[in-house]
């Protein structure tokens, strides 16, 4: 079978459609599990023993269960047990915050412990409250360190997007098996879906590796 171009450009505007969808639910994921991952990971770090045990439990029920399964269970399960239904885009882009932050949160707590505690005693010798040494004198340095770590979770969960075709969220995986399904030219449509995910990670690749050597990673 010969490779149709014209196929591709007359598919292009519904799969770039479908990867503005794809980094939507990705940004808006990530920038809830960023939230929730720096929270639990200073948790994991420095809080009391008992929300330790507890954000430990988070995190390994997380990173140990599939996002697609956690996805199913949002979308099909939740509704059966707590009589809340939720909308396909909902569920995607709450696996998505819920499955960054448990990484998330490793990531934050392995760079803050990896800052001298000499860096810490000082601060509070000085006279500072904790959450000041945390935010200015340990922070600063502790993000630089989780840069590359985090950059690659970013990566990871933008690809993740493509699993939440089994609730039929329409983002770029769903859009390349619509239009396949329907011109049945699937060696085009899904070169195409895997040169656009090429360029999108490859622009945030670039991005990341700009800011890291801006940072000076120590």
């Amino acid at each position: 079978m010969d490779f149709d171009w014209s196929v591709i450009w007359q598919a292009l505007p519904e799969l770039l459609k479908g990867a503005r969808l794809t980094i939507f639910i990705a940004l808006v994921g990530l920038v809830g599990g960023m939230a929730i991952g720096t929270l639990v990971g200073l948790v994991r770090a420095y809080g009391h023993p008992i929300f330790n045990w507890l954000c430990f439990i988070y995190v390994e029920l997380i990173r140990g269960t599939p996002i697609i399964v956690q996805v199913m269970f949002i979308y099909f399960a939740l509704p059966l047990l707590a009589d809340v239904r939720i909308d396909p885009l909902s569920a995607a882009i709450t696996s998505i915050v819920i499955n960054s932050s448990a990484y998330i949160a490793e990531i934050v707590r392995g760079a803050f412990l990896s800052v001298h505690k000499g860096l810490r005693e000082a601060g509070l010798a000085l006279g500072l409250p904790f959450w000041k040494v945390l935010a200015y004198v340990i922070g600063p340095l502790a993000f630089r360190r989780m840069t590359p770590a985090l950059g690659n979770q970013c990566i990871v969960s933008l690809k993740d997007t493509s699993l939440f075709i089994v609730i039929g969220v329409g983002e770029l995986t769903r859009s390349g098996q619509e239009i396949m399904a329907s011109n049945f030219r699937a060696v085009e449509i899904w070169s195409a879906v895997a040169i656009i995910y090429l360029a999108m990670t490859a622009v945030l690749s670039l991005v990341l590796r700009t800011t890291e050597k801006r940072m000076r990673i120590l």
